[in-house]
């Protein structure tokens, strides 16, 4: 399995997009006058900065050139990265069946190697069993019976980063009430529990379960995904996700709020030694 050391399309567009932004910062050009060198916009310089789009390669030379990097190796390595960045990812293949503004999350995803998350809603994809994933992605849609299979397929697919060697380190602490859900029915629940009570002896897998009877605590605002990568480049990433769109946060600001809300949910949340007792008493509650 790919380990830390495959670096995603996604992963390489933000990389370089940030070495982009120092470089020209350090030249002293603005974003107008940078757009103004590749017949672009200054919103365009932002959405390359961001590595929220790909990169022509003619383009990245150019910019190359305005910022004053003239060192012949240097210059390679950067069109190098601008090359690899164009690259599909596997995911790609799936671009029928999910959104143009998830592509971004399932190549950070590939990358990452510790995502911490929390749902109040379902249980986190990469721990979703085939048969709750294919009942959630029936949840409140017309999707046909084909594109179904291919999100399963998607998500089976995705549960690979939790294998490969270094595993990714998954910590979700999750709301107890996505667990009363019977999505799909209570034989499709009692599978995901008994998946989940696995899933914890794993050991590059934390699972918090936030009592139906707990106080209030900090994440008032919905579920979100903190990402960390191993690549110095690349800098946290808050990601989160609405009905018609996702926002992805890298500022200073808006990672300290949100890692700190995690870390009070996780301290005001029992320990993860307390989740199997917690999902064997969920067990014991449901019917035949």
């Amino acid at each position: 399995m790919a380990g830390q050391g495959v670096v995603g399309p996604t992963a390489l567009r933000m990389m370089l997009g940030n070495h982009l932004r120092r470089l020209r910062e350090r030249a002293g050009v603005s974003r107008s006058d940078a757009g103004w060198a590749i017949r672009a916009s200054e919103s365009k310089i932002s959405r390359l900065e961001l590595g929220r789009v790909g990169f022509k390669e003619r383009d990245v030379a150019d910019l190359l050139t305005l910022y004053g990097v003239g060192e012949a190796r240097e210059r390679e390595r950067l069109l190098d990265l601008a090359r690899e960045a164009n690259d599909p990812g596997w995911w790609h293949r799936y671009g029928d069946v999910t959104p143009d503004w998830f592509d971004a999350y399932l190549g950070l995803e590939s990358t990452a190697e510790l995502i911490r998350t929390y749902e109040i809603q379902f249980v986190p994809g990469l721990l979703q069993t085939a048969d709750y994933a294919r009942a959630v992605s029936r949840f409140g849609s017309r999707r046909t019976e084909d594109a179904i299979e291919r999100i399963v397929a998607l998500r089976t697919r995705r549960q690979r980063v939790l294998d490969r060697e270094p595993p990714l380190k998954l910590w979700a602490v999750i709301e107890e009430s996505v667990l009363h859900h019977p999505i799909g029915g209570t034989d499709v629940l009692r599978n995901q529990l008994t998946a989940l009570q696995e899933a914890v002896t794993h050991p590059n897998i934390t699972l918090q379960i936030v009592p139906l009877d707990g106080p209030g605590h900090a994440a008032t605002g919905g579920a979100f995904s903190l990402l960390r990568f191993p690549q110095r480049d690349l800098p946290d990433i808050v990601y989160l996700e609405h009905l018609t769109s996702a926002l992805y946060l890298d500022k200073r600001d808006d990672l300290e709020a949100y890692t700190q809300a995690f870390d009070l949910l996780a301290a005001s949340s029992p320990s993860p030694q307390h989740t199997q007792e917690q999902l064997s008493r969920l067990l014991a509650t449901i019917g035949d």
